[in-house]
């Protein structure tokens, strides 16, 4: 048997597939309080993570999208039509840009470094 302080992954693991959504049934007998803690903490760590992401896509489309358009727009189109000082908040939101503003983004102004 493991020691009480000690972790053992797959019990983790299990924990936190429950915690996803998984199935209750497949949780395995005699986890700890510590396993259940870890289980957890890296759930909420990753809704934490989850909602930064949302939070940091939403942000860029607020600066992509400044305006309507009758049909709808290319990448190049929407970068024509932004401010200058948009581009520096663009370059520090490049991990949350879709793949198209990205590919824009890098063929107009190269890949941030802090990517």
């Amino acid at each position: 048997m493991s020691e009480p302080n000690e972790l053992r992954p797959d019990v983790v693991e299990a924990i936190l597939g429950v915690l996803k959504g998984g199935d209750p049934a497949t949780l395995p007998t005699g986890a700890t309080h510590a396993e259940k803690t870890a289980a957890k903490d890296a759930y909420l760590s990753e809704v934490l993570a989850e909602r930064e992401k949302r939070d940091r896509q939403a942000q860029a489309w607020e600066l992509l999208l400044t305006r309507s358009y009758d049909e709808p727009p290319t990448w190049e189109r929407i970068f024509d039509d932004l401010d200058p000082e948009v581009h520096t908040e663009l370059g520090a939101l490049y991990d949350a840009l879709p793949a198209g503003a990205q590919e824009e983004y890098a063929r107009r102004y190269g890949v941030p470094s802090a990517v």
